[in-house]
């Protein structure tokens, strides 16, 4: 029997320590620890992936919360089954100590541990869906204050007129004028375009 720990973070920006000192402490070893930094919104993750595959029967699965297994409500139902059911390897989430399967459970353990998953696994799926509406909600009211969003456009330069003026009469390709500028040939037909004489 091996013991396999999964730690997820949505980012490459967000910290994953916390999770990996619970998961040593539990303990698992380090190099059997797989960590994955990306959403959870589905399990198309490699590391999981990974994980999944090496989980033998007898095995065991630690997470430090449902939620960094994943979140979405139906793939964490499935995901559950396939572990638990299909590859018969235990898991133990060590947040919420109802849903650890290495415990012989009666009829009634495995219900209430069903209906922890169910409601772990909706709010999971819940919480997702609530941090996507902030940031929309955010984002349309930082439009409506005026906050431009993507790049800044770069600036036109001084040659820009002597260049135009030279594609304009067929002497160069929009090629050549974007070379000769510096930019790509899309950021010299935007300037074009801008300065309304694009044919």
């Amino acid at each position: 029997m091996k013991t396999y720990g999964y730690a997820r973070v949505s980012t490459r920006e967000q910290n994953e320590d916390r999770q990996l000192i619970a998961l040593s402490g539990f303990p698992v070893a380090r190099k059997n620890i797989f960590l994955d930094k990306l959403s959870g919104k589905d399990f198309n993750r490699p590391q999981y992936r990974r994980m999944l595959r090496r989980l033998k029967e007898g095995d065991l699965l630690v997470v430090h919360s449902i939620d960094r297994l994943g979140r979405n409500y139906d793939e964490i139902i499935a995901q559950w089954r396939i572990i638990t059911k299909e590859k018969k390897a235990q898991v133990v989430v060590l947040d919420m100590p109802l849903l650890d399967t290495r415990q012989g459970r009666d009829l009634t353990g495995t219900l209430i541990a069903d209906i922890v998953l169910q409601l772990l696994s909706y709010v999971a799926q819940k919480e997702r869906e609530n941090i996507h509406q902030r940031q929309a909600e955010g984002i349309a009211a930082a439009k409506l204050r005026g906050v431009r969003f993507g790049r800044p456009s770069k600036a036109i330069p001084e040659g820009f007129g002597e260049v135009f003026m030279l594609w304009r009469k067929e002497k160069i390709s929009g090629r050549e004028a974007a070379r000769r500028l510096g930019v790509t040939h899309n950021t010299f037909f935007k300037w074009a375009r801008q300065s309304g004489e694009e044919r």
